[in-house]
């Protein structure tokens, strides 16, 4: 499952590994409707993954990520044939996120499902860090390609890589369904009762609007960084980019070792506040010397993703079994729709405060960034006093 899930991930980032090389020098994009393009597949994946993954309550979630697949995939590669500027792109772009919201989640609920009874912390966080196996990849390939058969051939290659998950699924053993449940598909009503996992839920949501944010801007930021300091041959945007994906791995399970040692609560809130206060630093230190940024980054490319395993795991955790499937699904909307708003957010400030050329527009870039993650620990503490409200006095 992690490994046809490191293929699914193959498209995920080929738009923004090629936005500001690429495609808004092609099409005239600005920022902000460079950032939107980008929230597209998120925009596509909050609409449709309710549905999909409270669906999963209902048939085997193996069927729908084996469609949500290959729909991924095959949007993927019409986008490198067929689009053609900011309207088709965004549309064929947010059909790909259409698809992979049938991918992720019901991967996870069809991996769940299939996992004896017990405490499963370590394989969601497994699952989950693996994401960042195939971010790097798509980070790796979609830049390599584009500099080298273009940008189009990119989208077609990468597009390609669900066929793991297809294979996967093929191998998957049937999952015995209990009787088909009454009522309606799409209830959220026992899931917005459940404080302790919303406050989960909100918190992924911080998490991913500092996520997609970065990673929609990277590419973008160190060429910018590039183009003002004299940086080493070989630190290029494709291997920074490549790294900063490929070390959230072990970021991400370090910090659920350090959730299950320390307390959830606690390791997520202290990571999200670290976080913050690197994006800070990066931003003020923007025109510093490339190797001091590329350093900083990578700090950064640690707190990002650390909290991401240990959220997921205690969602799953919070969830009441028969209503697990709807669970995940908002897990999902909340966090793609505020990746959707930080790709989107990160592009209106660069462009308020004087484009990606600018050191005080990235400087904005990352106060918007670290204002999204302090929303976290809120969350956390809102869900908390729930729990303390609910002790006898």
């Amino acid at each position: 499952m992690c490994i046809g899930q490191v293929g699914n991930l193959l498209p995920h980032v080929t738009l923004s590994a090629n936005l500001a090389q690429h495609l808004m020098p092609a099409w005239g994009l600005s920022a902000a409707e460079g950032g939107l393009m980008a929230s597209g597949y998120a925009f596509g994946y909050m609409l449709a993954v309710p549905l999909l993954t409270t669906l999963t309550d209902r048939i085997d979630a193996r069927l729908v990520l084996l469609w949500g697949s290959i729909a991924s995939g095959l949007a993927t590669v019409a986008f490198g044939i067929f689009a053609q500027g900011f309207w088709s792109g965004a549309a064929i772009w947010s059909l790909a996120g259409l698809g992979f919201a049938g991918a992720y989640m019901p991967g996870l609920k069809a991996l769940t499902d299939r996992l004896p009874a017990g405490d499963t912390s370590r394989a969601v966080t497994l699952y989950t860090s693996s994401f960042s196996v195939g971010v790097g990849l798509s980070f790796l390939a979609a830049q390599l390609i584009a500099d080298r058969w273009g940008w189009r051939t990119a989208f077609v290659v990468t597009g390609l890589g669900p066929v793991a998950m297809v294979v996967a699924c093929l191998f998957l053993l049937r999952e015995q369904q209990p009787a088909p449940k009454a009522g309606r598909l799409l209830n959220f009503v026992p899931v917005f009762a459940n404080r302790e996992a919303l406050g989960y839920i909100f918190g992924y949501g911080a998490h991913c609007f500092e996520l997609y944010g970065i990673r929609t801007w990277l590419v973008g930021f160190w060429t910018f960084v590039v183009a003002r300091q004299s940086a080493p041959s070989w630190l290029t945007p494709v291997l920074l980019s490549f790294c900063f994906a490929v070390i959230s791995m072990p970021a991400s399970i370090l910090g659920n070792e350090a959730a299950l040692k320390f307390g959830r609560h606690r390791a997520i809130t202290v990571v999200m506040l670290a976080s913050a206060c690197v994006a800070i630093i990066i931003g003020f230190n923007a025109s510093a010397p490339a190797w001091v940024v590329a350093l900083l980054l990578m700090i950064y490319g640690l707190t990002v993703p650390a909290d991401s395993g240990a959220l997921t795991a205690g969602m799953s955790a919070a969830a009441v079994s028969e209503h697990r499937g709807a669970t995940l699904a908002l897990h999902s909307t909340v966090g793609f729709g505020l990746s959707a708003l930080g790709a989107w957010g990160t592009g209106v400030a660069l462009d308020a405060a004087g484009g990606p050329q600018s050191a005080r527009g990235w400087l904005l870039v990352f106060i918007v960034l670290a204002a999204g993650i302090l929303l976290g620990p809120l969350a956390l503490l809102w869900a908390r006093m729930a729990r303390w409200e609910k002790q006898p006095s």
